[in-house]
């Protein structure tokens, strides 16, 4: 596996290509909701440089409870609309927050995190989860970033069955 830092020689754009070939053969085979989302998740923290966390938040009623991550521990439950994870869940919408420090209402569970990047991970029209990355650089996530990753979600998506009872 190689990371988006190693190669110069090819855009971002072709790397997440790249990158996301590579996951889609490392979820193929298996369906498992809770595998698949470990997996998913240290393969982005592999793959993407200068990231401090990386990891689900799953839908339960109307807050997000901590799913399979890696990086330092972590809030477990957050309310619908409150922090980044929350406003993704309300919105539906890709939160990318260039300073978490000026974001209204953010929840710092790691002082070190600067910026952050949160996909609503959404299935038949309804939200199962957000997948939350957190980098200890101030604007660390770009729109070619952003495309890249949900890009990633989709590939999790199409690969995982996510149909349990949320």
């Amino acid at each position: 596996m190689f990371t988006i830092e190693t190669q110069a020689t090819v855009s971002l754009e072709e790397s997440y290509r790249d990158l996301n070939a590579q996951l889609a053969a490392l979820l193929s085979g298996e369906r498992d909701l809770i595998c698949n989302a470990a997996q998913f998740s240290a393969f982005v923290m592999q793959a993407i440089v200068d990231l401090n966390w990386a990891g689900f938040y799953f839908v339960r009623g109307d807050e997000l409870v901590l799913g399979p991550y890696v990086g330092k521990v972590a809030c477990t439950r957050i309310p619908f609309g409150r922090g980044v994870c929350g406003k993704a869940a309300i919105t539906l919408q890709t939160q990318r927050i260039e300073d978490v420090h000026a974001f209204d209402g953010h929840i710092a569970c790691d002082a070190a995190s600067a910026s952050e990047v949160v996909i609503p991970v959404v299935v038949a029209g309804k939200l199962v989860a957000v997948f939350d990355m957190d980098s200890p650089k101030v604007g660390r996530f770009s729109e070619i970033d952003q495309a890249g990753l949900e890009s990633f979600v989709e590939t999790f998506i199409q690969s995982t069955d996510v149909s349990w009872s949320f």
